[in-house]
């Protein structure tokens, strides 16, 4: 889409990066178990929140993103 800018005319090149991101989530389960499983299947894949003013502006675009990793790590449970 971008392959070039009117400003400078440079082609932009090509990268591919690892980028990790941590989420609290709370939720109301049967038991631990379940909690850590629903958590893992129902919370989304991110997405692109870029607009295209941002896009123009800073010069990039995202190509593709996919979750490659999705594991509950540590599940307590909250006393009420």
């Amino acid at each position: 889409m971008f392959n070039n800018f009117k400003k400078g005319g440079n082609k932009m090149k090509e990268y591919e990066l690892v980028l990790s991101r941590d989420y609290i989530v709370k939720i109301k389960a049967e038991n631990k178990e379940k909690a850590k499983e629903y958590a893992e299947i129902f919370i989304g894949d991110p997405k692109d929140e870029s607009t295209p003013e941002d896009r123009e502006e800073k010069r990039f675009e995202i190509l593709e993103i996919n979750s490659e990793f999705n594991e509950a790590l540590d599940c307590e449970e909250i006393e009420e």
